[in-house]
């Protein structure tokens, strides 16, 4: 196979939350090769051209700084996606890989038809040997059926398949790939595969020190990615199993975290009680694991990592019956006023977003609620409502409205509740949000980001998860 010793052209298939910022900073860090992200979609390549860097596609912090360095100098946005493989030595494949709402695996499994289309795609089009490198997250042994599908064509093109998952936290996301504490790179372990793999670790150690960047064989490298979410949502959900028993027994779990988290074998991190996990990562990871488990016929295993999404869905359906019994048992036709949409601060995306299914919640309940959030459309949120098809679009609409001031969305309202935990809640004036809510006026804090002893100071009755 004719691997170059160093790469000067690379293609990225998909201009989502993953392949547009990781490319980003590849291109900003390798200003020598070539970096162009192709999409099918024309609206999300016009907005990643877009002149106005605050209607990129994405809203993450520093990204725009490091689109505006390298766009038109070695990045570059295109739908012509044909072309930008023909012309790569590298094709990044950095598609959705959705859990299967049909057939066998429906609601576990992972969708592969879009990454299915893609190695096709390489496939057909490719005049020369190319590395192809799996970005998007994937069961374990996928990279073979690319390869097998890479290899079908018949065409005298030899092709390398290599496994780098990313592990960005959306919110940090370019901090964490400009001072990630780990690059995984797998791929087979003969010498074009050894090779090809160093083609790739060399473009990360533009920037990254070599000890940073770890190198594994292809299936190590698929099942790291599953598993490390598989974790850290584990701890999630092991916090906010606590959380509950702490509301009875008078315990208080910041105080707990705080404890078991100085314990240098347990750690700080992603011990933070709240309303629950979303984002686009950890339950479809989960799912695939439980259901890779499974068809291996291993129960016990996919019953324990199942157990994870059972204990999430029981937080934010608890939090929702919270609002519900503290409001005298019945919201039906009362103001609430929902802070925060987005499954994170910092950013737009709202993909398995708690605040989807506790609004959910509470609209089956009659609720009208008022939704702000700083970075979500409004189109956006309607949409994620649609989706679960409750009720009817009309209804959705009737009940629900998105509004572009938190005040309003607080005024004349019975309850507010804190769903996403962005910093600019902690500074609103809540003297003057307590005089325009109907009395009692209570705050169901979703995240524990507000003071609770000054709420209480002002005369709002509180609610935090994890406290008595």
């Amino acid at each position: 196979m004719n691997i170059p010793k160093k790469i000067k052209n690379i293609c990225c298939i998909g201009a989502g939350y993953v392949g547009g910022p990781t490319m980003a900073v590849i291109a900003q860090k390798c200003p020598e090769i070539k970096v162009t992200v192709v999409d099918i979609n024309e609206q999300r390549i016009a907005a990643w051209n877009d002149k106005i860097l605050d209607n990129l596609p994405i809203y993450e912090p520093g990204l725009s700084e490091v689109v505006k360095e390298a766009r038109g100098r070695n990045l570059f946005f295109s739908t012509d996606v044909d072309k930008a493989i023909v012309e790569a030595e590298m094709v990044f494949i950095s598609v959705n890989t959705p859990t299967k709402t049909y057939g066998v695996g429906k609601g576990m499994a992972a969708d592969l038809k879009y990454v299915e289309l893609c190695a096709r795609q390489i496939a057909k089009v490719s005049t020369s040997d190319k590395i192809v490198v799996e970005k998007s997250t994937l069961p374990v042994r996928t990279a073979q059926s690319i390869k097998t599908i890479l290899d079908a064509e018949g065409k005298d093109i030899q092709f390398k398949v290599l496994s780098n998952p990313e592990f960005l936290a959306e919110g940090t996301a370019i901090e964490d790939l400009h001072h990630a504490d780990r690059v995984l790179i797998g791929g087979d372990q003969d010498v074009d595969g050894l090779k090809a793999i160093q083609c790739l670790v060399e473009i990360y150690a533009h920037w990254l020190t070599k000890e940073r960047i770890l190198t594994t064989n292809v299936w190590s490298s698929e099942l790291s990615k599953l598993t490390a979410n598989a974790f850290l949502a584990q701890r999630v959900s092991s916090i906010n199993a606590i959380s509950a028993l702490c509301e009875h027994t008078g315990a208080n779990v910041d105080e707990i975290a705080n404890a078991i988290g100085a314990d240098s074998r347990i750690g700080s991190k992603f011990l933070k009680a709240s309303v629950g996990f979303g984002g686009s990562c950890f339950q479809k990871d989960i799912l695939n694991l439980v259901y890779i488990a499974r068809s291996y016929g291993l129960e016990e295993v996919a019953d324990y990592w199942n157990q994870v999404i059972i204990l999430n869905d029981y937080q934010k359906r608890r939090f929702a019956e919270t609002v519900v019994n503290t409001l005298f048992n019945t919201i039906s036709g009362k103001k609430i006023a929902v802070l925060g949409w987005a499954f994170k601060k910092d950013t737009n995306d709202t993909r398995e977003s708690a605040a989807i299914y506790v609004a959910d919640y509470l609209l089956n309940e009659q609720a009208e609620l008022m939704v702000y959030d700083p970075k979500v459309k409004p189109e956006q949120i309607y949409a994620d409502l649609d989706y679960l098809n409750t009720r009817s679009e009309e209804e959705n609409r009737r009940l629900l409205t998105v509004v572009t001031n938190p005040y309003e969305a607080m005024d004349d309202a019975h309850a507010v509740t804190i769903l996403t935990e962005w910093d600019e809640f902690k500074n609103y004036d809540w003297k003057k949000v307590y005089r325009g809510m109907k009395k009692p006026a209570f705050v169901f804090d979703g995240r524990n980001v507000l003071e609770n002893e000054l709420l209480k100071s002002i005369g709002f009755l509180t609610f935090n998860l994890g406290r008595s």
